[in-house]
């Protein structure tokens, strides 16, 4: 699953690739959200934990992770 963290006053955004479920990553943000000076934290796939301060938060988007495309696709032979 690919999730892409928006912050406040930076440029770029922080973007992960986790086991978790969309329904685990809602859970994590509604509960950090929640809780009054909350951290949003998440496990990413290779086991880092990522932290982010709920009030640095500026958005939370959760989807799909799209598998990087290589090469040129398929070209027809000339015969």
């Amino acid at each position: 699953m690919e999730v892409k963290i928006g912050v406040q006053n930076v440029a770029r955004e922080l973007s992960i690739e986790t086991d978790q479920s969309a329904e685990e990553v809602a859970a994590a943000v509604r509960s950090a959200v929640s809780d009054s000076g909350g951290i949003l934290g998440l496990t990413d796939s290779k086991g880092r934990e990522i932290l982010v301060p709920v009030a640095a938060l500026a958005y939370v988007q959760v989807g799909d992770s799209e598998k990087g495309r290589v090469g040129f696709g398929t070209v027809p032979l000339p015969r």
